[in-house]
Parts: structure tokens; C-alpha cells; sequence
């Protein structure tokens, strides 16, 4: 209690944004329904498949993972082939000799530390322990991290995408300057464990259905009642910046329009 009061400021503020974060989860499930987990795959399958699927869509890079699968069963394999024929098994995922170079460091170095391509030891370790192994590995951040933590083994992080981030410190779990990286740590001190991958799901599929960005839809919003952007205002401010910003838009085209038209080279 006292090291995560620490991290939010003060013990009132901890309670305070705890309750929040559960009302939040309660409301969006009434919304949206219940989710449990079910772990999709394997711990080493879970960290690759994050690595493709970073700066991409699902629908590109999943495809992509099971064909890296289906053309080397084995991990080792993967590091035999190299980067340069990894990258074209992976192409469909974009960014593929990036994502090959960076998938082939961290079977390496998997391998130099546990003597296998396993990740199955950190069943073992406490939860913000196997965050940091990992995290050690090339191109491993902490929503890599913890996607791996969270969904190939149940722990309660909490991968923070932009929905997550987003919607928290509007609703206002989270300080809006915190940024996602340590929105993590944040996150993890202020949700319940037991909460952590319901507040994970429900929070993306509001932050996509209901509280877009740049404007949320706050009519259909069934937590807009606890929303502090709400309560300052934030929705209409912003509405007005971006209302202002394609008057000025326009105007500036009718300008390099009109200077055109006179010969003006803009």
C-alpha cells in the first residue's frame, strides 16, 4: 500500500482513484459484457507474435505469425534462417526487416540466458520481476511486456495502448501528462489485480466504440458522469480547437489558391 500510494501521491488519492477505476469497470461491463481470460498462446508464441504485431494491425500481423510458424516449427530454425529470409516469411506484418532483425535478438538472447527458447520460468517469478526480464530483451518494452504477462499467463498488468491511455486520464485515472510508458506502473498500483485484464478489455472497447479521439461521442458515454475531461469541459474546448483549426485551414488553402492564381508563387 505504501509504495503504491507513493507512485499516485498520497494514500486518499490512491483510494480515490481506485474506486473510480472499479465503478468505471463495473459500468463499461454493464455495456459491454464480462471478459475472462483465455490465454491465446504459449509464452514464447505471446512475445513473438507482440513483436509483429507492433506499428500493425491484427488482421496483419496475426496472418503473418502463423505463417512464421508454419514455415519454422522451431525457434531455432528462425535464427538459422536470419534476418533477410525471416523478413520475407514476415512481410505481410510491414516494417518486416525491422521486426526480423529485432525477433532474432531476442532468440538470441533468450537462449544466452536460459540455455532454451522458453519463458516458461517466469510462471515463477513475481509479476514486476518477469516484466523487468523481459524488458531486458532487444526491442522489449513494457506493453510488450506486459501483453506477454498478461495474456499467455494471467498476471494482472495492464498492456496500455492509446485507447487505454486515452481514456483513463480523461475519465481521470491517470494524469493526463503521465505518457503510456509509465501509465503502466501507474495503472498496475491504482486497478485492482483482480480487475486488471477486464479493465484492460473494457477500456480499448470503449476508447474505440464510444471515447474516440480526437472527439468522444459523450452522448452514448455510460461513464460520462464520472468523466473529469467532461466535467472541465474538455469535449467542447476541444471541439472548438479543431473547429478553429479547419477555418484556418481553409483559409490558408483560398490564400495559396488566390496567390496562385495572380502568379505568386507561395
Amino acid at each position: 500500500m505504501r509504495e503504491k500510494a507513493a507512485l499516485v501521491g498520497s494514500v486518499r488519492q490512491l483510494k480515490k482513484r481506485t474506486a473510480l477505476a472499479v465503478s468505471v469497470v463495473e459500468a463499461l461491463e454493464v455495456r459491454y459484457g464480462f471478459s475472462r481470460i483465455i490465454a491465446r498462446f504459449e509464452p514464447m508464441d505471446e512475445l513473438i507474435s507482440c513483436i509483429l504485431s507492433q506499428h500493425t494491425s491484427d488482421s496483419s500481423s496475426f496472418p503473418a505469425f502463423t505463417h512464421l510458424r508454419a514455415t519454422y516449427p522451431d525457434w531455432q530454425q528462425v535464427v538459422d534462417a536470419g534476418p533477410t529470409q525471416l523478413a520475407d516469411v514476415i512481410r505481410k506484418a510491414g516494417l518486416a526487416n525491422q521486426k526480423a532483425k529485432s525477433i532474432i535478438a531476442c532468440l538470441n538472447a533468450i537462449y544466452e540466458r536460459v540455455g532454451e527458447y522458453s519463458l516458461e520460468f517466469l510462471r515463477s517469478m513475481p509479476t514486476l520481476e518477469a516484466r523487468k526480464w523481459l524488458m531486458e530483451l532487444p526491442g522489449v518494452g513494457p506493453k510488450t511486456a506486459s501483453i506477454v504477462l498478461c495474456f499467455s499467463m494471467g498476471r494482472e498488468t495492464i498492456p496500455v495502448d492509446t485507447h487505454i491511455y486515452r481514456v483513463s486520464w480523461r475519465i481521470g485515472i491517470i494524469p493526463d501528462d503521465i505518457g503510456e510508458v509509465k501509465a503502466h506502473d501507474y495503472l498496475m498500483a491504482v486497478v485492482p489485480p483482480e480487475l486488471a485484464f477486464r479493465y484492460h478489455i473494457d477500456l480499448i472497447q470503449h476508447g474505440r466504440v464510444v471515447c474516440k479521439a480526437p472527439l468522444p461521442d459523450c452522448s452514448n458515454c455510460p461513464i460520462v458522469d464520472r468523466c473529469q475531461w467532461y466535467k472541465k469541459d474538455g469535449p467542447a474546448k476541444r471541439k472548438a480547437e479543431l473547429s478553429k483549426a479547419r477555418t484556418q485551414n481553409r483559409k490558408s488553402v483560398k490564400r495559396v489558391t488566390k496567390d496562385r492564381s495572380a502568379g505568386i508563387n507561395p
